[in-house]
């Protein structure tokens, strides 16, 4: 495809229109980019430090319910009753307490005391199942005593509170609780005497207490949390989340590669990082805070709250947006501009395209529009210039015929020299190959040339070898290809011999041309030749074969008396 200086004049007046907003716009797309993810990281790490804060107030809470629980009086009392009616009547109104806080917190799933004795059997237990609260009574109630939120619970002076790891609630007969992540709150319960008889516990549901943590944040916003070692306890996706209780880790620095510092027992308390980018998945920003336990259950915990960088971009994409218009706009004005200012300039030039092209196609000089500009000196240069060169091209083909004549003929002779007579012997050989003909090779040598040209000179031989070749050319009727090798030597070229006996007769009608005496330069002289020929497909299956069982043929004839030609006429 063509273009024309007036589309490439537009194209450079566009650049210089579009180069100094695209630049302009760049550098403003690129910085609003940088100040809104600066933005961004600044508003999720502070969201996610409240968030922090909001965590562990939710489970100092948390830890206040349970001391409610822990120190009304009819708790204390359980110890010391021995009565199974009095002891049942105080369990119920421990139950119905029970059922009363797990009404006013939807993210407790489970209250219990337990006791410190009897395989650290359930003696009150108020589940969700659903939207209901239930009683677990009698022979439903379970032992506890091996969970660590019972033995290690047991350790701790009255008044103290336990928080154990989450973990996935795997307690057969836990209602809405099983099979979801699960924070154990655990407090130990004290009779009148400061004697541990039980312990109180509350299961939190994590995923729920998460959803009303986060409910006042932008609903983008979405939440991680991980343990010590970076394994996934919540997560925008929830399958990915307790990877290890199904026998494989899926880990949160393998999302955000920056979180592993914090992993490190010396590791920074808060930092930005960015997902590592998968496939053509959106990218996330996020910010992430190390959070420590006050009761020292569990060393800390990694909070972090991430948003598309797609969301936070949102707002510098508009801006691109309208800044591509812009550029597009002026653009076009440019463009339409570059084509205005050139119509004046396009127009001669492209009548000196068109003039060229025509005496570059047929060597024609046609006459150009006169001007008295810069453009008229161009066009009367290339009228100049034209002629002069339609000058020079007939000097040289003249030139080049002769050189092409010269290399490929003896200068002398006129005759087609060695390297066209091989070129055409080739040719013959590859044609009468292919048709199945049979081809002669007549090979001529002049006897005693060299003493003549010794004694009469180098002209006088020119003038007989010129002689010779128009004997050879002259007698040798029928011939395809009459050339000199070089020297005294000739060759004589015959296609589609049908009948050898016709190459004989020719044999002896140039014998008898060399008998008769040839007048040169006044000079009455006897010319003789030796002459051999060779047969195709007989003698050889190539030039050079052919050629030399020729040559032997005319040193046959000279070893036989010179002035006489050997050619054997037996058949294949």
């Amino acid at each position: 495809m063509k273009f024309g200086i007036a589309f490439k004049l537009g194209c450079l007046m566009a650049l210089f229109g579009m180069l100094p907003t695209g630049l302009a716009g760049y550098y403003i797309y690129n910085s609003s980019r940088e100040m809104l993810l600066r933005a961004a990281e600044r508003d999720l790490l502070t969201s996610v430090q409240v968030l922090g804060r909001n965590l562990h107030a939710s489970l100092r809470n948390i830890s206040l319910d349970a001391a409610v629980l822990t120190n009304g009086p009819q708790v204390h009392e359980l110890g010391d009753i021995d009565d199974p009616a009095l002891r049942n009547a105080v369990q119920s109104n421990l139950a119905a307490s029970f059922r009363a806080m797990l009404l006013a917190h939807p993210d407790y799933m489970q209250i219990r005391l337990i006791s410190a004795t009897d395989h650290g059997l359930e003696l009150v237990r108020q589940d969700r199942d659903g939207p209901n609260i239930v009683r677990v009574e009698g022979e439903d109630l379970q032992e506890k005593a091996h969970y660590a939120y019972v033995f290690e619970t047991l350790r701790l002076a009255p008044g103290e509170v336990r928080i154990s790891p989450i973990v996935i609630n795997h307690e057969q007969g836990a209602h809405s609780g099983l099979g979801k992540p699960t924070l154990h709150v655990s407090t130990p319960v004290a009779d009148p005497s400061g004697k541990v008889f039980a312990l109180l516990v509350i299961n939190v549901d994590l995923d729920q207490l998460f959803s009303q943590l986060q409910s006042d944040l932008p609903k983008e916003y979405q939440v991680y949390l991980s343990n010590r070692w970076g394994d996934l306890l919540v997560h925008p996706d929830h399958r990915r989340t307790f990877g290890f209780d199904q026998g494989r880790r899926l880990f949160l620095q393998d999302e955000f590669p920056e979180v592993s510092r914090m992993l490190a027992e010396s590791g920074p308390n808060a930092l930005i990082s960015r997902s590592v980018e998968q496939g053509q998945q959106d990218r996330l920003v996020a910010a992430f805070v190390r959070l420590s336990h006050s009761d020292g259950s569990e060393p800390f915990v990694v909070l972090g709250l991430g948003q598309p960088q797609s969301h936070v971009l949102a707002q510098a994409s508009r801006a691109g947006t309208n800044i591509m218009q812009i550029a597009l706009l002026f653009s076009a004005l440019a463009l339409l501009a570059a084509v205005i200012a050139s119509r004046a300039l396009i127009r001669p030039l492209r009548s000196m395209t068109d003039a060229v092209e025509l005496f570059s196609r047929e060597r024609k000089i046609s006459d150009l529009s006169p001007r008295e500009d810069e453009l008229g000196v161009l066009a009367r240069r290339f009228q100049s210039m034209k002629q002069e060169i339609l000058t020079q091209l007939d000097d040289l083909t003249s030139s080049r015929a002769a050189f092409e004549h010269l290399a490929r003929h003896d200068p002398l002779t006129e005759l087609p020299n060695r390297r066209m007579c091989f070129e055409v012997l080739e040719q013959a050989l590859l044609d009468a190959r292919a048709k199945g003909q049979k081809m002669a090779l007549l090979f001529v040598d002049l006897d005693h040339f060299k003493e003549m040209n010794d004694q009469y000179g180098h002209r006088f031989g020119d003038q007989v070898l010129q002689a010779v070749a128009k004997l050879l050319t002259s007698a040798s009727d029928g011939a395809d290809c009459v050339a000199r090798l070089g020297g005294d030597e000739f060759v004589v070229c015959f296609n589609d011999v049908k009948d050898p006996q016709k190459i004989v007769g020719l044999l002896e009608k140039l014998h008898q041309c060399f008998q008769l005496p040839l007048f040169i330069d006044g000079h009455r002289v006897q010319i003789h030749a030796s002459m051999g020929v060779s047969l195709f497909p007989r003698d050889g299956n190539d030039i050079g074969t052919l050629i030399q069982h020729a040559d032997h043929a005319m040193y046959k004839a000279k070893s036989a008396g010179r002035n006489c030609y050997s050619f054997e006429m037996q058949e294949e």
